[in-house]
Order: structure tokens, then sequence, then C-alpha cells
């Protein structure tokens, strides 16, 4: 009957998944609240270990409920991890209580309501104080991105449940929660064989801690059922836990852990007084979520005090082992080159939607690490004039206007993706209505490192286009960008470290980009700074800078800003240049890349129509990569057509992108281990796509697209080295 039964719960599954997706959004729009100590933890990736209030609220007598809560998040200090106790005041959910507010909530004098899953609109909506049950807890704890939560025991199926249908809602929310529960297993009043087929039915991986397979009923270590797995130490478990997320299964986990042998001696004595517990519930007609407190009660009356010290020994011991995993879950996740999280959170935390991991492509270049790219997030408006003359007059012209989403970091991270490279990246978004298009758009990326802000907007781009794609001007609201501080790069030193390269784009603030400069200047990873913008372009060179970038690929604007801030000169001459003039473009080009190369060795010059100019000042034959030690070795200037006049675009749809697509098209060469010739054009024809599609990084772009074969037959042509002399005169 019982399998039956399940079977109407899986179909009625399947229809709460929506109304799940749409609750979630509706608690993270500023309900969760983080203290700032959690917030910090689990935005650098700290072990954070959460912890349910319904124990000091309604599972222990006062004082015994505020010593235990303060006990037990000391043992979890004890132990490295950061305590997380979850309650709500006043209509807020709280992740990380103050100890005031714990002290608050274990007063017997509040009115504080059992709070499970079901509870939560009520409690929230009405303002109330509430105690979050197993199941409530585990909801807040995934929406504040944490993984590891540690309890007493679980519910489980009712005794008698052929006829009552009594389940507790801790069963389904491990069915539908990814969030790991350290318990003691379940409470022997319970039908324990059942509820451990209800767990496999829900898909919940379940495991006892320690040696054997014995699942443990609370106050006993065995309860002569045996669970389907066994994990013998902490790591094993945290091991378990990061492949469950990485394969972004919506379930939870289950370890169960058995009660210190000192304290089970005592455990038929417990056993005995809940059976008497239990009877006494049943003639007093209690039912539901009062049962469990009654009993708890009357079993801790019965054995004058006995099950309370047992009770308390186990909470401790779980806290323990709990924490212990968690260390070694956030070890294990920043060691791995895949091991990275994907959490969601609402406040300033980092975002990790659910996705799936993606094998990186295979790599040339020394080490393990993967590319790391640190920049903006915009939503991008494109206004398109439909007519070919027009004037600032107040008017309204005929056109079109569209929406995607840009931002130079994140189209180099989503071009990048697209072709295999698998990077991490970097940045920040708004606590707002563009944050879930923004997570679905980008799906295919690893969004593990990027934060969102509850106090801000996320940044949005207008760009004005004449009908045949050329950008007239844009105007930004790019405020978030200064976000991204060093202070959260620094979170993520070890994956800069062990990085082949490093990209950064100049919508972040300059001392984060020398921040990311010296951080990689010590494992020698080259940054390449994408400028992004004419006024943003002379951000790396800025006064008493002790570290530089290895690349830039600036266009000819923002080369003249980057002469000006390493010379101090005014580059009046480029404006009166004949940007129609190809020689005339490389000359002024090589002008102003000269005294630019004596910080800068590898420079990519966009020219627009006219390709690129790669200058180099190196001693290499290769664009270097991590580990690669470059020496000065001659200037040299080749000059790289757009395309072969057969293969120019017959039209332009949009600008925007195409510059991004380059230096993708380009990095993931390097990273493949191609020489410089197949690297540039290579990005050219990225470039190329990106110049017939309104998005920026076409969908047309994958590994197939730009293979060895495809780029050579697109790209026959030799690029022109241009001679500038024998000697290239050295400035002081």
């Amino acid at each position: 009957m019982l399998r039956s039964s399940l079977s109407t719960l899986g179909f009625l599954r399947s229809v709460r998944s929506f109304c799940d997706s749409y609750g979630r959004r509706s608690l993270q729009n500023g309900i969760v609240q983080l203290s700032e100590e959690v917030k910090s933890a689990v935005h650098y990736g700290k072990p954070v270990v959460a912890l349910e209030s319904t124990i000091i609220t309604h599972g222990m007598p006062y004082p015994e409920n505020l010593r235990t809560a303060q006990e037990v998040e000391t043992i979890v200090r004890e132990n490295d991890s950061i305590p997380a106790t979850i309650g709500i005041l006043a209509g807020k959910i709280k992740v990380g209580l103050s100890a005031e507010e714990l002290e608050y909530l274990a007063t017997p004098s509040r009115s504080v309501i059992k709070t499970s899953r079901q509870d939560l609109p009520i409690v929230i909506s009405e303002g109330r104080d509430g105690g979050t049950t197993v199941s409530g807890t585990m909801v807040a704890a995934n929406m504040a991105g944490i993984s590891v939560f540690v309890t007493g025991g679980i519910g489980g199926v009712h005794r008698g449940v052929e006829a009552t249908m009594d389940v507790s809602a801790d069963l389904t929310e491990l069915g539908r929660t990814p969030v790991t529960v350290v318990s003691s297993g379940v409470k022997s009043i319970l039908d324990i064989a059942r509820t451990l087929e209800f767990l496999e039915t829900q898909g919940v991986c379940v495991a006892s801690y320690g040696p054997s397979r014995d699942f443990p009923a609370f106050f006993s270590p065995r309860s002569g059922f045996l669970a389907p797995y066994n994990v013998e130490d902490p790591s094993r478990a945290a091991r378990l836990i990061d492949a469950h997320h990485r394969l972004g299964l919506e379930s939870g986990v289950l370890i169960a852990v058995p009660i210190p042998e000192d304290q089970a001696g005592q455990g038929k004595l417990l056993e005995d007084a809940i059976q008497i517990a239990v009877a006494k519930a049943s003639e007093a007609g209690i039912s539901g979520k009062e049962v469990t407190p009654f009993i708890l009660q009357q079993v801790n009356e019965i054995t004058k005090g006995a099950s309370l010290v047992a009770n308390i020994a186990l909470i401790r011991n779980n806290a323990r082992v709990g924490s212990q995993i968690a260390k070694q879950l956030s070890i294990y996740r920043k060691s791995s080159p895949d091991g990275a999280t994907n959490t969601e959170s609402d406040d300033v935390t980092t975002v990790r939607p659910h996705i799936k991991s993606r094998s990186p492509a295979q790599q040339s270049v020394k080490g393990k690490g993967r590319v790391v790219v640190i920049g903006g997030i915009n939503v991008d408006f494109y206004a398109m004039v439909n007519k070919d003359t027009f004037a600032t007059d107040g008017g309204t012209y005929p056109g079109g206007v569209r929406q995607s989403f840009g931002g130079v970091g994140r189209n180099l991270g989503d071009c990048l993706s697209r072709l295999g490279v698998n990077p991490l990246f970097i940045s920040a978004v708004g606590n707002d209505s563009h944050k879930p298009a923004f997570q679905h758009y980008s799906s295919h990326m690893d969004l593990s490192g990027v934060a969102v802000r509850d106090d801000q907007t996320t940044a949005t781009y207008c760009a004005v286009l004449k009908r045949t794609g050329e950008l007239i001007f844009g105007i930004g609201d790019m405020d978030i960008h200064q976000t991204v501080t060093s202070e959260m790069v620094s979170g993520f030193e070890e994956e800069l470290a062990s990085a082949p390269l490093v990209c950064v784009d100049g919508n972040i603030p300059a001392e984060t980009i020398q921040h990311v400069c010296q951080l990689c200047s010590k494992a020698s990873v080259p940054v390449w700074f994408e400028p992004t913008d004419v006024h943003k372009a002379g951000k790396p060179f800025g006064a008493g800078v002790k570290k530089l970038p290895t690349y830039v690929s600036p266009n000819l604007h923002e080369l003249q800003q980057m002469y000006q801030a390493v010379t101090g000169v005014s580059h009046v001459q480029s404006a009166q240049i004949d940007l129609d003039n190809l020689e005339a473009v490389l000359d002024e080009s090589i002008r102003l890349s000269k005294p630019v190369m004596e910080k800068v060795p590898v420079l990519i010059v966009t020219l627009g129509k006219h390709g690129l100019l790669l200058c180099r000042n190196s001693d290499m034959n290769r664009f270097p990569t991590r580990g690669d030690s470059i020496k000065a070795g001659g200037m040299t200037f080749v000059h790289y057509p757009a395309a072969s006049p057969d293969n120019m675009p017959k039209q332009l749809v949009s600008v925007s992108g195409a510059g991004d697509c380059l230096t993708a098209g380009i990095i993931s060469g390097i990273i493949q281990g191609h020489d410089i010739e197949l690297c540039v054009k290579t990005g050219l024809l990225a470039a190329q796509m990106s110049l017939q599609s309104f998005d920026a990084v076409p969908t047309t772009v994958n590994p197939d697209s730009l293979i060895l074969s495809k780029v050579m037959a697109w790209a026959p042509w030799q690029p022109t080295i241009q001679d500038v002399g024998v000697k290239i005169e050295t400035m002081n």
C-alpha cells in the first residue's frame, strides 16, 4: 500500500516542482537575511554548518535549550567551521542568529511557531517568529548556499501509515532539496523500515557514518536495519556530497551518525520510556507536529533527565562530525579543478545555479587549472536607427530595439564556454528581475564566481547603432562593477594561481586589476587586459602600479589612451589620420604601440575592417602561458587582415561583441597549444561570426565551427610583417 501511495506522491512531486521554484524566488526577495559572518563565509567558500532552531524553541526545556545551542555553535567553531543557526524573527528568515537572537528564541514566554516548509508562508506573511524544523531549515540553508546541515534526528514514516498517511515533511524535503543532513538517523518511535524505503523512493542517498552500515535509531546506535552505504570518515563523506552536487541532483543526502558508545548503554531504558510516552500521546489524542515535543518531554520526565543528557550528547557529536565534513568539503572543492559547488544565494554571496559540470577542453598548457575571467555582466539593449540621416533634435526615428546579455567579461566567459574551454567567471549581478534571465541565458557557463548584490542593480548598457550596425554611442549604468573588489577576488586566489591565463576587463576597479596582476605574477600566470572602453583603457597604467598585464587588446582609440597613460604625451596626431587608409592606420598604431610595449610584451590592436596588428616584444615564438618567463626580444609588428576578400561579411548586423569573440577565439587557441598564426585566425573567424549576429556571442560559435581545417580554409592567406627598421629606439 505504501508503494501505491508513493506513486501518487511521485505524480504530485512533478506538479510541485513549479511551485517550488516560484516559492524559492519569492522567499529570496529580501526575506532571507544572512549574518555578515555567514555571508562572508559562503561567499569565499569557507566551511559553514546550518543548525535548526526548533531544538531551541520546542525540543528542550529552558535553559538547557539555550546552553545546548551555544555549546553546539562552539563545537562547530572548534572544528574550523562557521555555525549558521537558522530561525525566523518578525517574518524574516535569519541565517546565522546572533547571541541575542538565540536567547530571544530560547525564552519560554515567546510565542514561536514550529515552522516547516508548509508553515513558512504564514509565518512570514504575518511577521511572526518561528523555530525552523528539519524541513524549514533545509529550505533556508539551500537558499543561503549552505550544503551541510546538522540536527539531532529526523522524522520519518509513522507506524500505521497505511491508515493515516502520516509521513514526516523531513523526508519529502530530503527528496527535493539538495542539502546534506547529518543526524542520528530517525527516532525509534517511527517505522524505520518504511522510512528507509520512502527515502529510497524519493531518490535520497543514505549512508551511515562509521565502519558499518548499521542504521542508527536516535538513542540507539543500531536500529536493526542497514543503510544502503556507509562513509568511514569526513573525507569520504565530503567526496560523496561533492559528487552529488556536481551531478546536479535536486534531492538531498542523509548521513546517519550513531550516538557515542558511552551514551548508548542507556538505550534500553530510553526505549522503554519512549514506548510509554507513545501510549500517553495516543491516549491524549496528540498528533501531527505536536507528537515529537510531547514524547521527548515525557521521556525526559520518565527517565529523570537521562534522555535529555543523551539527547544533548548525540547533538554535540553530530555537530562535531558535521563540521568536520563541512571543512573537508570546503578543502576538497578548492583543491579540485571541477570541484566548485553550484548553489544559489539571495544576498551578497555567490550565485551558484545548478549547472552540470562540463569537461574542459583538452589543454596543452602546463598544469591542470583553467582560465579565469573577471569582468562585467550587462543587460544590453540595442537601438538601431532605420534611417541613413538623423539628428539629435528630440525627434523619434523608426528603428528596432533588442535586448540581450553582454558585458565584456560575460561575453568572454560565454564564448570560451561555447568553445569548450570552461572558464571560471567572476563578476556580480543585482538581486533584481534581470538575475533569473541572466542565469538562464548563461546556463552553459560556470557561474560559481558570480556574486548577487541586494543593494545594487544589474548593469545595463544601451547601444545606439546606425542601420549598418556601426556604433554611434552607448550609455551605461555600471555601478555594480565597482563591487568586484580585491577582497572578493582574493577568495579565488587558488584558482588564479593555477590558471593557464587570467583575463580581466576594464569594467572592474583599477585596484582590483592591479591586485589580480600581483597575485598572478607570484604564480607566473599571464594576465590579459580587455580595455572595454576608451575611458577605461588606462587603468592598468596608473601611478604607482607594481605589476602589469602580459596581454592588452585595445582598439586604436583605446591604444591612444594607453599611450597617453604611459608617456604623459597627448595623442593629438591620431585624430588627424585617415581611418580608411590602411597604411596610415598601421603607421599610427605602431607609433603608439612602441612605448606601451616597453611595459606590456603582447599588444593586439584591433583595427575594425582592417583586421588587427599583433605587436610583440618577446623572445618567445608562441603566446605565453602559466610558468613562462618572458624576456624582451625585439619588437615585431604583424598585420592580419579581417578576412580574405572572398570571405568578407556581406552585411554587418552588429559590432557589439566582435572584439570579445576575437579575444576568446585567440585564448581558446592558446589553451589548445596552437601556434600564433592559428590562434589569431581562430579569433578573427569568431569575430566575423559575431559581426553577422545580433547576439554578442552567437550560438553558432562552438568547437566544430572553429576547428583547424575550417579556420585554415577560411583564412588561407599569410599575415604581413611590418618593416619598421632594424632597430627600435628604447624609451628611457
